[in-house]
């Protein structure tokens, strides 16, 4: 059996009562990590403990940390009862935690605050208006949905901070508000308001720093595809532009057309500048006839987007399957087989 333990978001008087007698009471515990505040309390009052700090030193990358962690608790838990504490909540951003579970182990969660309920009560936000966790160690960009509440965890050194930093830098303007969140709900609770550019060059960052960004105006937005669609469907409104909401299937061929031959003049003549405005016109043809499905209630974009993407997946079986294509030439006869399978 491995007993899995919530050492709480911060000090030892904002854990149940119940952890802390388990803790107090146990003669060894297996730690994600010591540096925790309410770590040095338990020690002294007896408890002992085993740190898996220095398996962070020995990997390049987090993926092989977690595991070794994992296998470790698991070879230790085949004669006995242990204990395994992790910062904050079980469930939350505990990815050993996650690979133990999938490993059809006997595990229990005991449960433990989250720093969650703290940042929420810090910053005065309420999550129902829509909410993103996010580590800050792993997190890909087109993971963003910056309508939303973002709170990055895991932004313990400079290095991280960067991580949440350059790319959010390609979205917002470099003076945009964001707040650094140390020990929230603990005595020792420092928030501070810096601008996205400065993010990184705060000094007081620990394990106990996560950076909240909150939501975005829409005018700042206006490269997301979501914002798009929305201005298409406001065009096409009753209260919206008269030309726009006349337009049918029928009537805009000649504009696909003629925005189609912009675009490849723009190509002829390289010119890179103008060719983003020229598919920006043969876009909007794209969304004009999507939206114009859908206000008749016969397809929507997603069903554009959704038909192409399995299309693209299908006729790729060397990218996307077991078969391989060599050259050019073997790809192209790849997709044509396939397209002829399709027609039948």
């Amino acid at each position: 059996m491995i007993k899995i333990v919530g050492l709480g978001a911060g000090e030892i008087n904002q854990i149940p009562f119940g952890i802390y007698k388990l803790l107090k009471n146990s003669e060894h515990v297996y730690l994600r990590t010591k540096e925790h505040p309410v770590v040095e309390f338990l020690a002294l009052e007896g408890m002992g403990y085993t740190s898996f700090d220095d398996v962070y030193e020995s990997h390049d990358n987090f993926e092989d940390v977690y595991h070794e962690i994992a296998q470790t608790l698991i070879d230790a838990g085949k004669n006995e009862e242990i204990i395994y504490a992790v910062p904050g909540h079980p469930m939350v951003a505990e990815s050993a935690v996650q690979i133990l579970i999938a490993s059809g182990e006997e595990i229990e969660i005991v449960g433990g605050s989250s720093f969650l309920d703290d940042m929420f009560t810090s910053l005065k936000i309420d999550p129902i208006e829509g909410f993103q966790l996010l580590d800050a160690t792993s997190f890909d960009a087109s993971q963003l949905s910056l309508r939303q509440h973002l709170i990055f965890c895991q932004v313990y050194n400079s290095d991280m901070a960067s991580n949440v930093k350059l790319p959010l830098l390609d979205i917002l303007p470099h003076d945009y508000e964001v707040y650094i969140v140390t020990a929230a709900g603990s005595s020792k609770e420092v928030v501070k308001k810096v601008q996205l550019c400065e993010l990184d060059f705060e000094t007081e960052l620990n394990n106990l720093t996560s950076v909240y960004v909150p939501p975005a105006p829409k005018d700042l937005l206006l490269q997301e595809f979501s914002s798009l669609r929305e201005t298409v469907a406001i065009l096409r409104d009753p209260n919206g532009c008269p030309w726009d909401r006349e337009q049918t299937h029928e009537s805009l061929k000649k504009n696909l057309l003629e925005e189609t031959q912009e675009l490849i003049d723009a190509i002829d003549n390289e010119d890179e500048e103008n060719m983003i405005e020229e598919l920006g016109d043969v876009l909007l043809q794209v969304m004009l006839h999507s939206q114009i499905g859908e206000d008749d209630g016969w397809f929507t974009i997603d069903d554009v987007i959704k038909g192409l993407n399995e299309k693209l997946i299908r006729r790729h079986p060397h990218v996307f399957g077991e078969v391989k294509a060599s050259s050019p030439a073997e790809a192209i006869a790849m997709w044509n087989e396939m397209k002829k399978l399709e027609k039948k």
